[in-house]
């Protein structure tokens, strides 16, 4: 292969690993971004309350960075991670929204920003 052909291959390879680190970098600041955006909740005075509303943004953060791995990364031993985190992390913030619904108040409905596909 001629030096041009392979300096051209290698460049195309690492703006194609580049533009993926950042597209990954970018889905991961957004997803703490949002979520410490989120938690940031005024004090109730009821700390089992204050807990799960900061608590239901927080774990919906681990959901999003869990389908940015599943979206992006490639060792299979942490997308199996990740797909553990998210199904356990919907059954917490299931669990602590119910309790939320039983002290009388309900936070933002955390939103998912997953990519359509990611982790199914």
């Amino acid at each position: 292969m001629p030096l041009k052909t392979a300096l051209a291959a290698a460049a195309l390879v690492s703006g194609t690993a580049l533009a993926q680190t950042s597209d990954f970098a970018t889905v991961m600041a957004g997803a703490m971004q949002r979520m410490h955006r989120a938690m940031a909740v005024p004090s109730t005075g009821d700390p089992d309350r204050d807990f799960a509303a900061m608590m239901i943004p927080h774990h919906q953060g681990a959901i999003d960075m869990a389908e940015a791995e599943l979206r992006f990364g490639k060792d299979e031993r942490l997308r199996r991670l990740a797909q553990g985190i998210i199904v356990e992390q919907r059954q917490e913030i299931a669990v602590m929204q119910a309790i939320l619904n039983e002290k009388g108040g309900v936070p933002a409905a955390p939103q998912s920003h997953h990519s359509e596909g990611t982790h199914r």
